[in-house]
């Protein structure tokens, strides 16, 4: 079984480490240009970005081939997933992609415009992540078919926030970002980027190619990068991941 992963902050790469899989960073895929992937069953687990697919993931979807007799799919989310999940249906049918088994799990929200992780962190022990967890592993362990859907109304307001999220997020993206003088120029950054768009010339410089995720953000170690309309300075990584992890996930830079 393969179990394809994109993971900022580590939520999705936990889940992914649980399927207990054969695990593939989607951001090293690209890098490598591999497009051909078969196996008995075939997996994504990848964030929701407003409301549908983080644009890495679509991408990686249109410009690759999947075999498989079992396919699954699980989208982690902070607050509401609406119809994210038929968006992936509907780019994996465009990519000749049929899916048996779809499925999101509430787990704290990162997503530092609209959300304090304080408050999130609070919360944390109400989602009852573990619980839902352990379900979509035995789910998928005896190959269960389930496609999670909402409803047609779910589904065009879902498309119509989703296009506005992604336009808003390539038209402004890192121009949101400022980088305080407690950067020590460290290369964290630069590291955990999984589209490469950082390259330290002693302060980090942002090449405008960002998808929004804040890895750079939250996993900066003197807290040195913020964006101007970040609810609070706090910063989140899933206590189940490690820096190395993300590093090891998401560095696309050959450095």
């Amino acid at each position: 079984m393969k179990v394809f992963s994109f993971s900022a902050t580590g939520n999705s790469l936990y889940v992914a480490k649980r399927i207990d899989g054969e695990l593939y960073s989607i951001p090293r895929m690209i890098k490598e240009g591999k497009q051909v992937f078969t196996d008995e069953a075939i997996g994504f687990v990848f964030p929701c970005y407003g409301f549908g697919l983080p644009r890495m993931v679509v991408d990686f979807l249109r410009q690759c081939r999947f075999e498989a007799d079992y396919f699954f799919a699980i989208m982690t989310y902070g607050n509401k997933a609406a119809s994210g999940l038929r968006h992936l249906e509907q780019v994996g049918s465009e990519a000749g992609i049929q899916f048996d088994y779809t499925n999101e799990i509430l787990m704290i929200d990162n997503y530092l415009p609209l959300f304090k992780i304080e408050d999130q962190l609070k919360k944390e022990s109400s989602k009852r992540i573990e619980e839902k967890l352990d379900q979509i592993v035995s789910d998928i362990g005896q190959r269960r078919k389930m496609l999670t859907r909402k409803g047609r109304v779910s589904d065009v307001v879902s498309k119509l926030i989703h296009n506005l999220f992604t336009k808003s997020q390539f038209d402004a993206g890192d121009k949101k970002f400022i980088v305080q003088n407690t950067c020590n120029s460290c290369g964290v950054c630069e590291k955990v980027c999984p589209k490469g768009n950082i390259k330290l010339q002693g302060k980090p410089e942002f090449l405008h190619e960002c998808d929004g995720c804040y890895a750079c953000i939250h996993h900066c170690p003197q807290n040195a990068i913020h964006l101007k309309t970040e609810r609070s300075n706090a910063r989140f990584i899933n206590r189940h991941v490690n820096l190395a992890d993300i590093i090891t996930a998401n560095q696309v830079n050959n450095t």
